[in-house]
């Protein structure tokens, strides 16, 4: 790279950085601005107005008429404003209107019923759970018999290990729907012997993960599955004190413009990749940092989840008493790693034996059910680099049993194109660099996977000198930033010309306030949802211009 080149990725990371940190609260967390959500806030309205008609009816009011606003010309609705229209979004937003403001709302609501049908009805979403509370909308909205929709099988409840394998994550809302299910359509006599037990373990659940939030009513942090918590169970009259301190979150949660967010609070998870670029490009004894390092160590969960049968020690996406998961945990523990006085961290040492402790018997780590095979939990090939970059960087051999059992489960998963999959990002770039970027650090990156899955990188870099997701779509800052570390890891020629391309592509998408453009990469719903999340865009791009330059970066 010619000196004229150097100095301006040094000018651009000096930029981004100031940028990004400008974001930063005094509590040492990195705020973002996220997009409204169309699922969080048709569940929220239709939740509050089952459980308290009378006291959220201008709350309620103002949802409808939001949702209304940004519905599209097709008729449709995509999962966060930005988005086309899918057939998630668009079932749940028009079912939501028929049952809050059926009056206000008419042709809204037939637009969107024929949207819908444009898109392929229920009957197109390919996730069955997801499908199966997209028929309980409709069913609720009137729009189709309960006896269309299969029965829930609230029994599973009563077998905590096989509920933690088949429902993992989505345990609570699971709950809600099946309560929901019972009191819509009452089953038959069998059911309701056994649900006179699966019920009150259904409950005790739902109080264990309250408990947990310090009852908040939070439920992950998250309005959308809090509210199908909250309109299952106030559709069945359970749990009053449970229904209260959810319609209490959603009323705290909803923005000036009566929408609700994706994901409520997602400040772990944007102060980990925040801190990870701001270290790769040089930052890492800032003053600044200092605080978000005091942050994640007083978030560091001290009491176990026993819904997911989880141990203390690890770290949510939302702060100190939300859902442990490894995701966001091994980037913390990365960012820790990275930050001055690590060989002293208590947190640090603690938190990598959770992380080894968290891992799969198979050598893989999933995010939230430790050897679930459950397909949104895990084993994820992308989440399982993650994990063997933070054993690294603190410090583990590569021969070490954890990070060679990793290593060894990650060559065994490359599809035969050369690509990995990626459950919480966009497929398949993410996956693929962030593996690939795992097997470099490890000491595999001449290996025959290693090649494939730089091979594949570099013949599906865009014309413009970026990368998409490689099926021929437009490049993003997050995949292109993703895929120049890794191959420049793998022994890629700083000069090539896919490395040059890629890094001015990354130059010139800067802004001039010095931030990126953050693109829907995020995964809320495989397959169906994507979101941004402007702080990982960031991050990527600061750790992407650092590898760029040969670590070049850092206070001027």
């Amino acid at each position: 790279m010619s000196d004229q080149r150097r100095q301006r990725v040094r000018r651009a990371i000096a930029a981004g950085a100031e940028e990004l940190f400008g974001r930063q609260r005094d509590d040492g967390a990195f705020g973002d601005d996220p997009p409204a959500s169309i699922l969080g806030t048709a569940g929220a309205i239709t939740a509050l107005r089952a459980a308290d008609p009378s006291g959220s009816a201008e709350l309620v009011a103002a949802g409808a008429a939001w949702l209304r606003g940004v519905q599209h010309d097709d008729g449709g609705w995509g999962g966060v404003v930005g988005a086309g229209s899918e057939a998630v979004a668009t079932s749940v937003a028009a079912a939501a209107l028929h049952i809050v403001a059926p009056d206000t709302s008419a042709a809204a609501v037939e637009a969107g019923r024929a949207a819908l049908a444009a898109l392929g009805g229920v009957g197109a979403v390919t996730d069955p759970a997801v499908a199966h509370l997209c028929g309980q909308f409709q069913v609720l909205a009137g729009f189709a018999p309960a006896a269309s929709l299969r029965r829930l099988p609230l029994e599973v409840v009563l077998a905590d290990p096989v509920r933690r394998r088949r429902i993992s994550f989505r345990t609570a809302p699971f709950v809600g729907l099946a309560l929901m299910q019972a009191a819509v359509d009452p089953p038959g006599p069998v059911r309701r012997l056994t649900n006179r037990a699966a019920v009150p373990a259904a409950l005790r659940l739902l109080a264990a993960v309250h408990d947990h939030e310090r009852r908040t009513g939070a439920f992950s942090a998250d309005p959308w599955p809090a509210a199908l918590v909250c309109l299952g169970l106030a559709h069945a009259g359970l749990a009053p004190d449970i229904v209260a301190a959810i319609a209490g979150f959603l009323r705290r949660s909803v923005r000036p413009d009566g929408s609700w967010d994706a994901v409520a609070n997602l400040d772990l998870t944007r102060s980990a990749f925040a801190s990870t670029g701001l270290i790769a490009a040089g930052y890492g004894a800032d003053p600044r940092l200092a605080r978000t390092r005091d942050l994640f160590h007083r978030t560091r969960q001290r009491d176990a989840f026993t819904v997911l049968d989880c141990p203390a020690g690890g770290w949510s996406f939302s702060d100190a008493h939300g859902w442990p998961v490894t995701l966001e945990s091994a980037e913390i523990l990365t960012a820790l790693a990275g930050l001055p006085g690590r060989d002293e961290d208590a947190v640090l040492r603690d938190g990598l034996a959770w992380l080894v402790g968290r891992q799969d018997a198979r050598g893989s780590w999933s995010l939230w059910v430790r050897d679930t095979r459950l397909a949104n939990d895990g084993p994820c090939p992308a989440i399982t680099a993650q994990g063997v970059v933070a054993l690294l960087e603190s410090g583990r051999p590569a021969g070490d049993p954890a990070v060679r059992a990793a290593v060894d489960w990650l060559e065994s998963r490359q599809a035969s194109d050369g690509t990995f999959e990626n459950l919480w990002y966009r497929d398949h770039t993410s996956g693929t660099a962030m593996v690939l970027g795992a097997l470099a650090m490890a000491g595999r990156g001449g290996g025959p996977v290693a090649l494939a899955a730089a091979g594949w990188l570099l013949s599906t870099q865009c014309a413009d000198g970026s990368w998409g997701a490689g099926d021929g779509s437009a490049g993003t800052v997050e995949e292109t930033a993703w895929a120049l570390p890794a191959l420049l890891a793998a022994g890629v020629d700083p000069g090539s010309d896919a490395i040059r391309r890629g890094t001015d592509w990354l130059l010139d998408a800067q802004r001039p306030d010095g931030g990126w453009p953050a693109s829907r990469v995020c995964a809320y719903i495989r397959h169906h949802m994507y979101y941004p999340n402007g702080a990982i865009t960031r991050g990527l791009a600061l750790r992407a211009l650092a590898a760029a330059a040969g670590g070049a970066g850092g206070p001027a």
